[in-house]
């Protein structure tokens, strides 16, 4: 594991503790989750994927208040960790878990329906 991983994987710890123990926002859901961080070589950028349980508007809405705060989320970054220079920023939603739920609920249905099939056979 190189350094740039380790990093990665610190900052993600940190800004999930950060999301849930010190944003205050009302429009940011408990169920958000720190999916993953990647910090680029020069360590000037990292982009954070985050994953939201609930419905569009609510998604939209938590996304807004997270990119409001990356600048305070930034700042406890650089109080925490250890680093010459703090990353600056960028959120993106992470949908793969709703992705994957709904594949597994396809599969599910598919592999019903062949068993319904074979029973009437």
């Amino acid at each position: 594991m190189d350094r740039i991983d380790r990093i990665s994987g610190e900052m993600q710890r940190v800004i999930s503790g950060i999301i849930r123990e010190d944003l205050k926002d009302p429009r940011i859901p408990l169920m958000t989750s720190v999916m993953a961080c990647k910090v680029t070589k020069d360590l000037k950028y990292a982009k954070i994927y985050i994953s939201i349980m609930g419905d569009a508007d609510a998604k939209k809405e938590a996304m807004k208040a997270l990119k409001n705060s990356a600048g305070f989320v930034r700042r406890e970054i650089a109080a925490k960790l250890n680093l010459r220079q703090t990353p600056e920023l960028t959120f993106e939603l992470d949908e793969s878990i709703e992705k994957g739920a709904h594949l597994t609920a396809l599969i599910e249905e598919a592999v019903k329906a062949d068993e319904e099939g074979k029973d009437n056979a």
